[in-house]
């Protein structure tokens, strides 16, 4: 018997009394009742904007709303004109740094943490991290309730590399002082469209 045997056989025999598992199907089933109020006040609560679309306004429209000031915007979504990158076309995930701000469509929202599922549906993920300012683009009809109804829609469809964004990068590591920006965004906005 190797050791990592010996040490576990000791521990299963310290064990005196079980208990048995709990039920997890229940856990997630409560849906709150308008998700998309709840979505918009947790991404309050992480420091991101919410920006809900106007009807005829396009997405151009809502960037610009949003960041005025912007020269260059990185994005592969087709229906913004004035993207001055595209993550699918660059050389290197270098050619990214510098991006004001990085536009991407987010695939599922969660009302309970106001964070977004955001696929790798880019050649250059990077995007989503070296911008200084970033817009998730999500459907008001693409947010539930919480992560338990999120990990599950997630592994329906099957994505391979994807991460959740709730809220502007930010850390107070040293000296207990608010860096924003530390390690990604400094900013996020979710167009609501």
């Amino acid at each position: 018997m190797s050791s990592r045997e010996d040490i576990l056989a000791k521990i299963r025999a310290a064990i005196r009394e079980t208990y048995p598992m709990p039920e997890l199907e229940s856990i997630g089933a409560a849906a709150c009742a308008d998700p998309a109020a709840r979505f918009i006040e947790a991404c309050a609560a992480t420091g991101a904007a919410v920006i809900e679309a106007a009807p005829g306004e396009s997405l151009d429209d809502i960037v610009r709303r949003a960041y005025p000031d912007a020269k260059t915007i990185a994005s592969n979504l087709p229906e913004l004109t004035t993207a001055t990158s595209n993550p699918d076309t660059v050389a290197s995930a270098q050619e990214l740094n510098g991006t004001d701000v990085g536009v991407v469509r987010g695939r599922l929202g969660v009302a309970e943490n106001g964070c977004v599922w955001i696929p790798q549906t880019m050649r250059e993920r990077a995007v989503c991290f070296i911008s200084e300012n970033l817009v998730i683009v999500l459907s008001r009809a693409d947010i539930v309730s919480n992560m338990h109804e999120a990990y599950r829609r997630v592994a329906m469809t099957g994505y391979g590399y994807g991460c959740f964004i709730s809220g502007p990068s930010k850390t107070a590591d040293i000296a207990q002082a608010l860096v924003m920006g530390a390690q990604a965004a400094r900013s996020v906005t979710v167009a609501l469209v």
